[in-house]
């Protein structure tokens, strides 16, 4: 790794920067970016920011550096906007970076004449809270929500901070309100016990992932220790907790509610983990529920793939559920909200909706039919039923609390008018209910004890309650939780589709994408991704994970899982001069040298072998240890090491094309300094195996975080193919056998988890456990020794893994290989 460049001193944007009132590391750091500090170079011109008198003092200094940051991400912000921005800075009215970058996406949004008194309440300006404010927020806070003990403090400050109405509050204010309740629930803070050390988890079995195996220790403490237990979470009636005790026997029952419209992303295998794992951990049961309430955007393919992820990573739905089973149901409760005057039919268009609910900035004033009488929306609301409505022409809007700070309370929609066929209900139901009035009340009808979710929804707990309350029906309890996500690539269904769409991958399932699809295609083991998991835990707080340290983790457990092969990746010949032409020594080697379990194959030593083209040098070096010219050098696994003793090349390209060696098999040599790896070159045994194509996958963007613009951040080096590899021949029988393997597990976990849902009617649509979910090429997984992991690819064709058939090659087989990850996040060789 190079070391740290060295601010440079003469660059005059750094001369400059300071006497803005920069420090020399900020100064340097804001002239890196060639973009964002012309931007700044501009600011400081424009608006005589220095002077002969001086600066800024170095805060305001930062701030204009953020603006100038915010500034190089949108050309939309006009002279009149930054003036004002530059101004409210200088005025002490924008104190923090977050506040000028609410003032930025606020006046991107809503250029110059500014509303003043919009403007400020976006941006905080003037936002104050009295202690005794801040106290009873924060003890509102805590007593809807599962809190342990002094484990917890951070936790809490970080999702009180995540409420709209305490985005601007001081964050010292914040942790010393908490605190201070802190102390009077669980003492003082050095009585309280330390946080247990975690547990590293022991890999899974290949393909096989268990809850079990993976880290425990997750849903014991912290934000999953800490949830309530089953009928804490308080109910409007008595009766309600009890009918939901006897309903569930006081057991865990979580719900994976996924829309049905894309494939799942690694972001998924979190809330995968999350509801199925604290499920499982505490002997509870978990939903597949799909949420099919917006028939435009669904698709069958999508909901098999659902299922087959979530048993590929290991997990089996204890009932398999769609929110369309519920909607006669939803419909009557609309009906019964409009009879409690809590919901009303609206006929506004969207542009006036959205102005009536603020505009995104302002306060809601409520719409010209909130007041309209019962019976009307009664009238209207069987009219919308009776697709006597176009879409958009009616709708159907909660009446809640428009005096709330939280816009989740401002009337939202519940149901609205879609004239698309149903893929399960057909042209029955002419309107469909919206997720805001849905989740809460599906989980309520399927008795989740546990309503976890990611902090996006923080907002929407208050509706999600309200509305279980206003139908006097038992409420979950939601709780949120960070959403995880990875640097250097995107997770967008819409971004995904332009990449497919525009070939820049070859698919969903492109190797080079983030989609589990993906993901189980290159070969990274379900495990792998359950342990990577697990390490992160689950807090409040957001995981944007580096790439790298993801594929860390997959190295870490496919190095105790993972049988290791001799592989070639770009061969060179080499003949050993003193063994016979028709001499051949079969060799027995382990595949893992520390899992004994794994297994030996047998492959031959013969006068003719292969090498990597990197392992000889014409020219040798003191610091080298390879073969180059009257060097001796060991190989994996063979008799004797070899020594080169000379090379001949193609008088036309100059490259090397062969070695003669010697066989050091008589008098005493010395322990070679390094050993290669090599493959024999004997057809009768079918020696090498020659692979078509072994595609290397290399990050699909240049940068950590591609812009809006992610087409120009495209590497156009993420994929290369190579079409000479070279495997051991022990290849045919460990693939046989791999594969036959996970046919046997994927038959049994099948017919156990067939057996627990019980016989299947003959018209059921819904995509049911299949043992081929289970079963595919990737799971034949393997250590190209000195050369990285590898996976087959699904377009393979191998006769051999035909049950009955002989491990060697036949007629027609296809052999691509993908490369999982490399040994080292440097890839390249030690000498």
């Amino acid at each position: 790794m190079a070391p740290p460049s060295k601010p440079d001193s003469s660059n005059p944007l750094v001369s400059l920067f300071k006497s803005l009132g920069l420090s020399q590391a900020k100064a340097a750091e804001a002239a890196k970016s060639p973009k964002s500090a012309a931007i700044l170079k501009e600011l400081i011109e424009k608006y005589s920011l220095v002077s002969d008198q001086g600066g800024l003092d170095e805060k305001h200094a930062n701030l204009v550096v953020a603006l100038s940051g915010n500034l190089a991400k949108s050309e939309s912000i006009g002279d009149a906007e930054q003036k004002y921005i530059i101004d409210k800075i200088l005025e002490d009215k924008l104190k923090s970076v977050d506040q000028v970058s609410a003032a930025s996406k606020y006046l991107e949004a809503h250029p110059a004449p500014v509303d003043v008194a919009a403007f400020d309440k976006e941006c905080g300006v003037g936002f104050t809270i009295t202690p005794e404010e801040l106290g009873e927020k924060v003890s509102s806070y805590l007593s809807t929500t599962a809190v342990a003990g002094w484990n917890n403090l951070g936790a809490v400050i970080s999702s009180i901070r995540l409420t709209p109405d305490l985005r601007w509050a001081s964050a010292v204010d914040v942790k010393n309100a908490v605190e201070q309740i802190f102390v009077s629930k669980f003492g003082p803070k050095e009585s309280a016990k330390g946080k247990p050390k975690k547990e590293t988890p022991k890999a899974a079995p290949i393909d096989t992932p268990s809850i079990e195996t993976s880290k425990k220790t997750v849903f014991e403490e912290g934000f999953l220790g800490n949830l309530h237990k089953p009928g804490e979470n308080p109910q409007i009636h008595p009766h309600l907790r009890d009918a939901h005790l006897a309903a569930t026997k006081g057991a865990v029952w979580t719900r994976f509610p996924p829309e049905p419209n894309g494939y799942l992303h690694i972001g998924h295998s979190k809330a995968i983990f999350v509801n199925f794992g604290y499920a499982a951990h505490h002997g509870g049961k978990c939903y597949l529920r799909y949420d099919d309430t917006n028939p435009e955007k669904e698709e069958a393919r999508y909901f098999e793939s659902i299922l087959e992820t979530i048993r590929w990573l290991g997990f089996e739905p204890w009932k398999i559920t769609y929110s369309s089973d519920y909607f006669s149901e939803l419909y009557d409760l609309a009906v019964e909200l409009i009879k409690r005057d809590k919901a009303y039919v609206c006929h506004c268009t969207q542009e006036q909706i959205k102005i009536d609910r603020g505009g995104g900035h302002g306060q809601p004033k409520a719409c010209v039919h909130r007041d309209r009488p019962i019976e009307e929306s009664l009238v209207e609301f069987k009219n919308m039923k009776d697709g006597k409505y176009q879409p958009k022409e009616a709708n159907l809007r909660m009446k809640q609390d428009l005096s709330d700070g939280n816009p989740q309370m401002w009337d939202l929609t519940a149901y609205r008018v879609l004239e698309t066929p149903h893929h399960r209900t057909g042209d029955k139901w002419k309107i469909y209910p919206t997720y805001d009035y849905t989740h809460c009340l599906v989980d309520s009808f399927e008795n989740i004890s546990h309503s976890l979710c990611t902090t996006e929804f923080v907002a929407s707990r208050q509706s999600y309650e309200w509305l279980c309350d206003a139908l006097e029906v038992y409420k979950p309890r939601q709780s949120e939780y960070g959403r995880l996500s990875l640097e250097g690539t995107v997770m967008s269904k819409r971004k995904i589709l332009a990449l497919v769409n525009e070939g820049f991958v070859a698919g969903w399932d492109d190797p080079r994408l983030y989609t589990l699809i993906a993901l189980r295609r290159r070969g990274i083991p379900p495990g792998a991704i359950l342990a990577f998991v697990g390490d992160l835990g689950v807090s409040v707080a957001a995981s944007n994970i580096q790439i790298s340290r993801f594929e860390q983790t997959v190295r870490q457990y496919l190095e105790s899982t993972a049988p290791r092969l001799l592989m070639v990746m770009d061969p060179l010949k080499v003949i050993i001069e003193n063994i016979a032409e028709d001499s051949v020594t079969m060799v027995t080697k382990p595949l893992h040298p520390k899992v004994p379990d794994l297994g030996t194959t047998t492959i031959p030593f013969t006068r003719t072998i292969y090498i990597e083209a990197d392992d000889f040098r014409e020219e040798d070096s003191k610091d080298y240890f390879r073969l180059a010219p009257g060097k001796t050098v060991g190989l994996f696994q063979a008799p004797y090491p070899i020594t080169c003793t000379s090379y001949r090349k193609d008088p036309i390209s100059g490259k090397v094309v062969e070695l003669t060696c010697r066989l050091e098999d008589s008098g005493s040599v010395k322990k070679p300094k390094a050993f290669i790896q090599w493959v024999a070159d004997h057809p009768a045994s079918g020696s090498p195996v020659r692979v078509d194509e072994t595609r290397i996958f290399n990050r699909l963007f240049k940068s950590d975080n591609p812009p809006s613009d992610f087409r120009s951040d495209i590497n156009p080096d993420s994929l290369e193919v190579k079409r000479h590899a070279m495997l051991e021949v022990g290849f045919w029988s460990l693939a046989k056998r791999m594969f036959s393997e996970a046919k046997k597990e994927g038959k049994a976990r099948t017919d156990a988890a067939l057996k627990a849902s019980g016989p299947v009617a003959a018209d059921d649509d819904t995509p049911h456990a299949s043992s081929e979910q289970l079963i595919g090429n990737e799971c034949i997984r393997f250590q190209g020794l000195r050369v990285g992991y590898f996976a087959v690819d699904k377009d393979t064709r191998l006769a051999c893994l035909e049950d009955g058939a002989e491990a060697v090659r036949k007629q027609g087989d296809y052999l691509d290989l993908n490369r999982i990850v490399s040994l080292k996040e440097d890839s390249g060789k030690s000498a």
